[in-house]
């Protein structure tokens, strides 16, 4: 296929683009944008001309005309291989969102060492932009916004993301169809971190179901036997399982299984097709306690269901106190006294303010002489706002090297210790697992934060020996956090079962940069809900009086 005049001009574009990313020659740089301007502007195709003719188009010039023959050639430009090649797709991707100039994204890359929009989306939820040139309150609310559209228009969206829609769509539709049943099923139901489309059982038809939506602006996507799925301007799914009243609950209960758990189901002797007026008739019938569509994941807990009613599970009024939070004294947008008196507002009995260390220098991080001016803020605050506590933290960075950011003799001034790594994310396993187990051998930390450093949607996360990070967190009787940030949900709640199994306590921590983070604990609480997290094994859900006695446990 013989390469058009935009095609060309789009490669010399994102070249430019690229150079000036990696800092390259301005002029060199420029040159290559006035190309592209002066390719695409042109009125004959560069496919048509003569070479000569090619090289005397002004603006052009030997060497971008050498490169013009190299993709009318081969339909591609050498060096802009190269470019993309030393370039992280997720910093190319930073280019789709508006207001993020080359300059601005070679800022982000090299200096913040943000390698993807969602870890950017994050950094500026954590206020990260701001202590860099350029970057203004206006600048970071612009990008949060641009992204937050970008995001929306890629398919997969996380459940706190997704949860305001999918309410008012469900309510929408109740109330257009009063008189029919619709009940949210499918990966919503089971409350994955994670929903690729939002799925409904119903006992309508398809026909009233198009004449709805498609007045609504959606289009259908997919249609056959007893399902269709609609698409709106919002970019996400809406699927509709289409099921006869008698049928409504078997089909309830398939949808809301995971292929895993409901395989094993169909194994049972009673698991036929047989109608069920509940969902509960359908476990009755197998004389297996009742299973929420939240635990229907694994197989292995329909054993635990038989015979034996299952745990009653962590609730969001089952958190106590708000354990990791930053204030303004690094990265935060509150006070300490705010997000105290936020605190008592909630119902909370006690706040752990654990602002970042000083290695944290994109973050304010506290230098030894400011902890103690925190500290004293602190004590003041604690007469004045008692019974309620704020207990002196620090979110303390694991260094490259395993030792945690501060003396011995400063950690001791703490009353708790989150440990966390930050920095130098790329990185094999064993490096990660030589830092993570060097901060838990520490006497000091109290609690592992963030455990592989993943952001959903956005990085992976460095790789981990999930078992052997738990084997020594029992070890050195160091509690896991669950990150309730909807991007982090770090740990992942698959491995919770077996830190409980090993006697290892959680913590529900909604690292909250704001006031309006602690609403992030209800996120982690669903998720929790999943692993069978009791509220006994979850250290956010210790009175104030039961934190004192275990952190003074711990300095024993």
């Amino acid at each position: 296929m013989i390469a058009d005049n935009y095609h060309i001009a789009d490669q010399f574009s994102l070249l430019s683009k690229l150079m000036d990313i990696h800092g390259e020659n301005s002029f060199k740089t420029k040159s290559y944008s006035i190309a592209a301007f002066t390719i695409e502007k042109l009125p004959e195709q560069l496919s048509t001309l003569p070479e000569d003719k090619i090289f005397a188009i002004k603006g052009i010039g030997n060497t971008i005309g050498g490169k013009i023959m190299e993709v009318l050639k081969s339909g591609e430009l050498p060096i802009l291989k190269e470019f993309i090649a030393k370039t992280p797709p997720g910093v190319i991707e930073m280019l789709n969102i508006k207001g993020l100039g080359p300059k601005k994204i070679s800022t982000v890359w090299k200096e913040m060492e943000i390698e993807s929009i969602g870890e950017l989306m994050y950094a500026c939820n954590e206020n990260r932009l701001l202590l860099y040139k350029g970057f203004g309150e206006k600048t970071q609310n612009n990008i949060r916004e641009t992204i937050e559209f970008y995001l929306r228009n890629q398919g997969s969206h996380l459940y706190a993301e997704i949860e305001s829609y999918a309410v008012a769509v469900d309510k929408k539709i109740k109330d257009h169809f009063s008189k029919n049943k619709f009940e949210l099923t499918g990966e919503w139901r089971r409350q994955l971190e994670i929903i690729n489309q939002l799925e409904w059982v119903t006992d309508t038809d398809a026909a009233s179901l198009k004449s709805f939506f498609e007045k609504n602006d959606f289009t259908v996507t997919h249609e056959e036997a007893g399902k269709i799925i609609f698409k709106g301007p919002e970019n996400i799914s809406l699927c509709f399982h289409i099921a006869a009243e008698e049928s409504f609950f078997n089909k309830l209960f398939q949808s809301s299984c995971s292929e895993e758990f409901l395989e094993a189901w169909n194994k049972l002797p009673n698991s036929g097709s047989v109608p069920h007026p509940s969902e509960e008739d359908i476990f009755s019938s197998n004389n297996i306690h009742f299973i929420p569509p939240y635990l229907r994941e694994n197989a292995s807990i329909i054993e635990k269901a038989k015979g034996n009613t299952l745990p009653a599970v962590i609730q969001p009024g089952d958190i106590k106190a708000i354990i990791h939070s930053h204030s303004n004294w690094s990265d935060g947008s509150n006070t300490v006294e705010e997000m105290a008196k936020a605190c008592i507002e909630k119902k909370y009995e006690y706040l752990v303010l654990s602002d970042h260390s000083k290695s944290a220098f994109y973050a304010n991080g506290l230098t030894e002489d400011r902890i103690k001016e925190q500290h004293r803020l602190i004590d003041e605050l604690n007469q004045k706002l008692a019974p309620f506590k704020i207990f002196k933290g620090i979110e303390c960075d694991i260094l490259n090297d395993g030792n945690l950011d501060y003396s011995d003799n400063i950690l001791s001034t703490f009353d708790l210790v989150i440990t966390s790594i930050h920095s130098n994310l790329k990185m094999s396993e064993d490096k990660a697992m030589m830092r993570l187990l060097r901060a838990i051998e520490n006497p000091h930390t109290t609690i592992l934060g963030h455990m592989t450093g993943r952001l959903l949607l956005s990085r992976p996360g460095y790789p981990v020996d999930h078992k052997k990070i738990v084997d020594a967190c029992a070890a050195n009787k160091v509690v896991i956090e669950l990150n309730a940030h909807p991007r982090r949900l770090d740990i992942d709640w698959r491995w919770i079962d077996y830190a409980l199994e090993k006697g290892v306590l959680i913590s529900i921590d909604p690292d909250a940069h704001t006031i309006d983070g602690y609403h992030d604990v209800t996120y982690g609480t669903l998720i929790a809900q999943k692993a069978l997290l009791t509220p006994d094994k979850n250290l956010s859900s210790f009175s104030l009086k039961q934190m004192e006695e275990y952190l003074a446990s711990k300095k024993k």
